[in-house]
């Protein structure tokens, strides 16, 4: 029976509540136990108990995810999903959100997202061979703002190439509703055999416990109850709550870690992220039905007079924690000790199911670990279809003007989500291990498979704004996008790892348009045979005066059998013919304006009704373009997204530096022909002799296909319906395109 210290705080509804356990919540834990519990135990509960760790209001609604649902009810979920892409390999995936922290210290809040990431990765037993990020902030022309980016993508950068894996994708986007709240969101994927797979299970009563990696100081305290809330004037006293990072540290905690599997002396291990002692030893404990003793004064600390409370819950970063065969310490510590890392035993496994704590012998915590793991209460929380979805449908989005055509496409190069991210990318290192193949700027990053001749393709997928006004039909939007996007490159999407980024979820708004986006996650990933393998919720990104957009981040995973076969988006020289495949024109008057970056630069409103999915024309499309590329027969392939027609077209001219003429012919006005944003148009090209069999191809699957120009030149111009509404020198285009955010960032 614990008791509680002398030393320990008085134990009153106020700390419980500061904590961010309610008053309920806190009777579940004194019935659980039996008695009042310790101020450590107390702890404990908060941070497993928060929404972070606990999923308490979202996983009820996450059980529509067929996979996750399977894995909850077998007890089979594990740090991250992995995937068999055949000849014996797996690739581990997964993504998650560092948002508040990297809102009150960005650097170190996006550097240790990343660390964090890599670290779910490589206790898989896989070996990280690649980063995405997906990145939102508000206006450029704010100063905060472009510290905020500054310093995330300087965090980014600083980890990722000194640990040593290369950065080949992802996504930045600028809007007003993340002034106060980025988001900062981090994937990683790594290669592992799948019979070498390593599970986060503390099996076998008897083996020891050890804790190896860095040592455990007072930073990233309480740093799930942080993730918990929204943000508020006194978020900037919540720096303590971020975690410090050292990516030299973890490049060797990776090597000692796959070193120290490769022994098979090492029963399940697990990373220290959120919740850090408390999480590791009572999640492997549940798993595998057994329990847990641990004496905190044995784990090696950076500062003197650390509290149990304070080690239980520290999140300092670069520590795991590994379960050691009993007799077999001594080998698996040589290991990380080569290595330069700390490997100590400071406890062993039990059979009575208890997580029991010590401090110098003294008993300070014993709680069931079931109870912390498995038990959080969940809710069934009041979900409301917000006022403002009936107002913004019953406007006519397909008034947007475009004035100047041409004026208006140099226009959106230059506005920052659309403009080239290359202020971003380079100073990533994206060729480190020398596996990439195609990098960042296209649909998606390509990697070879050494040895196999195989390649996977990453991306990360989300248009917030179409989510806002549909979350139903934008979730599953922003699944068939990064479908389409791995479709572009080559590759058949597997898999999705997805990164669910809402406002307050206690607020019947918000958790409606959770509910509804989750369900078209679910549904897309039905149709499109792409399971969801894991991924992370990430709520309270809000501040007293807005919530951001719901932005349903979708990281997805493709598999070409041949990386030889890989597309990029860039036009690849003079005299090709430019193709335009696509699942059919909207319907609606609006042509695909409704959420589209032309709509926001125009008017600063998001209004209208999105257009309809197709998603049986989608597949189709998929299908085709994996054909096509499997046969040789397309030089360049580029899905359509922010900016319309107009910006794809510009995007492939810039980046191959050559120019295009192009004639459409579009049953929808020809402001929406240009810079509408419809799913499911793509803009390809192929050697004129080769174009009538692509074509041909295409149609016989269902999808309309045309000739639509010829690339040349040193300009890009664009007719509709025989009228040229777009000439643009091509030089000018790239200017405005390649230039745009380096020039604001300069004003820093």
């Amino acid at each position: 029976m614990s008791q509680t210290r002398v030393t320990d705080p008085e134990i009153t509804p106020a700390v419980w509540r500061e904590m961010g356990l309610s008053d309920s919540e806190y009777e579940q834990v004194k019935g659980i136990l039996g008695r009042n519990p310790t101020y450590t135990e107390l702890g404990m509960y908060a941070v497993m108990w928060s929404e972070h760790c606990g999923y308490k209001y979202s996983r009820p609604v996450l059980r529509l995810f067929k996979r996750y649902r399977e894995q909850l009810d077998s007890g089979a979920l594990e740090n991250a999903g992995v995937v068999d892409i055949g000849d014996g390999y797996g690739i581990a995936m997964k993504i998650e959100s560092h948002n508040h922290p990297s809102a009150v210290e960005p650097f170190q809040g996006a550097a240790t997202g990343v660390g964090g990431i890599l670290r779910d990765i490589f206790t898989m037993g896989a070996r990280p061979i690649a980063s995405l990020n997906s990145l939102r902030f508000g206006d450029l022309d704010d100063p905060h703002v472009r510290f905020l980016f500054e310093h995330v993508v300087a965090g980014i950068g600083f980890y990722g190439n000194c640990v040593g894996v290369p950065t080949v994708g992802g996504e930045v986007c600028f809007d007003k509703s993340y002034a106060g709240n980025p988001l900062v969101n981090a994937m990683s994927a790594g290669l592992v055999k799948l019979d070498s797979i390593a599970s986060a299970s503390a099996h076998g009563p008897g083996n020891s416990v050890m804790i190896v990696g860095s040592r455990t100081g007072r930073d990233g305290i309480h740093g799930a109850t942080f993730a918990s809330v929204e943000l508020g004037p006194d978020s900037e006293s919540k720096r303590p709550n971020v975690q410090m990072g050292d990516p030299f540290t973890e490049k060797l905690l990776i090597e000692a870690t796959l070193e120290a599997l490769q022994t098979g002396l090492i029963a399940g291990i697990q990373d220290m992220g959120a919740a850090g002692i408390t999480c590791s030893t009572c999640e492997t404990a549940a798993k595998a039905g057994t329990g847990m003793e641990i004496d905190v004064a044995l784990v090696p600390q950076r500062e003197s007079g650390m509290t149990p409370y304070e080690i239980m819950l520290s999140e300092s970063q670069e520590r795991m924690l590994a379960i050691v065969q009993k007799g077999r310490e001594d080998e698996v510590a040589s290991v990380f000790k080569k290595w330069g890392l700390n490997a100590v035993v400071i406890g062993h496994v039990t059979d009575d199911g208890l997580v029991r704590v010590r401090h110098h012998g003294e008993v300070v915590a014993e709680v069931p670990a079931k109870s912390l793991a498995d038990e959080c209460p969940t809710y069934q929380l009041e979900a409301d279809e917000p006022a403002y979805i009936a107002a913004v449908r019953s406007r006519d989005a397909g008034d947007v003007p475009a004035g100047d055509c041409s004026q208006a496409l140099l226009n959106l190069l230059a506005r920052p989500t659309v403009a080239s991210k290359r202020w971003v990318w380079e100073q990533y290192d994206h060729m480190v291990q020398t596996c990439t193949a195609i990098f960042p700027g296209s649909d998606a990053g390509v990697l070879r498979i050494r040895g196999i001749g195989k390649g996977i393709a990453l991306t990360t997928d989300c248009n917030a704004r179409q989510v806002y006004l549909d979350p139903y039909l934008g979730a599953k939007m922003a699944v068939y996008e990064g479908a389409r996007n791995l479709a572009c490159s080559g590759a058949r999407a597997v898999a999705v790892t997805d990164c669910l980024n809402f406002g307050n979820p206690e607020k019947p708004e918000a958790f409606w348009q959770f509910k509804e986006a989750v369900r078209g996650i679910a549904d897309a990933c039905e149709e499109l045979g792409t399971p969801v393998i894991s991924g992370n919720v990430s709520f309270y990104n809000e501040t007293p005066e807005s919530a951001i957009h719901p932005t349903p981040v979708i990281g997805m995973l493709g598999v070409l059998d041949d990386v030889e076969t890989r597309v990029s988006y860039c036009f690849k020289g003079e005299g090709d013919a430019v193709i335009l495949l696509h699942a059919g024109w909207p319907q609606d008057a609006s042509g695909g304006l409704a959420a589209s970056e032309l709509q926001a630069m125009a008017s600063g409103e998001l209004y209208g009704r999105l257009p309809d999915l197709r998603e049986d024309k989608q597949r189709a499309l998929h299908a085709v373009l994996l054909e096509l590329s499997e046969s040789g027969a397309m030089r360049s392939a580029h899905d359509v997204a922010e900016g319309g027609l107009a910006v794809c077209l510009a995007e492939s001219a810039i980046a191959g530096g050559v120019g295009a003429d192009v004639s459409l012919d579009a049953p929808v006005e020809p402001a929406a022909a240009l810079f509408g944003e419809p799913a499911g148009f793509v803009i390809a090209t192929a050697s004129a002799d080769a174009a009538a069999a692509i074509i041909e191809t295409a149609r016989a699957r269902g999808i309309e296909a045309a000739r639509v120009g010829v690339t040349g030149g040193s300009r890009l111009c664009i007719s509709v319906n025989g009228e040229r509404l777009v000439d643009v020198d091509l030089a000018a285009a790239a200017g405005a395109y390649q230039n745009s955010i380096g020039s604001i960032m300069d004003r820093s």
